[in-house]
């Protein structure tokens, strides 16, 4: 059963849009994820101005793949060291401790992710 950064069930992200690296609605992880889609963050505007400058645009529509693109308030895993980046800088986005898989934990502290925890 996965866990959570709090150390219990890991709880599913969402399901509207459909997240998670296998699209499970859950930021589960395995070998083949590279990225470790591991964070489950709330999306603000900051945030995914932030993402689309670095190179992944989060918000744009890309039916091609049967992404209908990001808007502020959706659930979404992110990559880990996208998001520490982004909090880095001033723009990391609420994270929701519970759907947050423990695997975030190799590269964001717990007391990152709790500073940053959605209230």
């Amino acid at each position: 059963m996965p866990r959570n950064v709090l150390g219990t069930t890991l709880q599913p992200c969402s399901m509207d849009p459909i997240t998670g690296f296998s699209r499970s609605g859950s930021c589960e992880t395995g070998p083949e994820d590279i990225g470790s889609h591991t964070v489950c963050a709330m999306m603000t505007e900051e945030f995914l101005v932030f993402s689309k400058a670095k190179g992944n645009d989060l918000s744009t529509p890309r039916p091609e793949y049967g992404f209908d693109g990001l808007e502020p308030g959706d659930r979404w895993c992110l990559c880990a060291s996208r998001w520490h980046e982004a909090a880095e800088e001033g723009f990391a986005p609420p994270v929701i401790l519970e759907a947050t898989h423990e695997r975030a934990l190799e590269i964001i502290s717990l007391a990152d992710l709790k500073y940053h925890a959605l209230r």
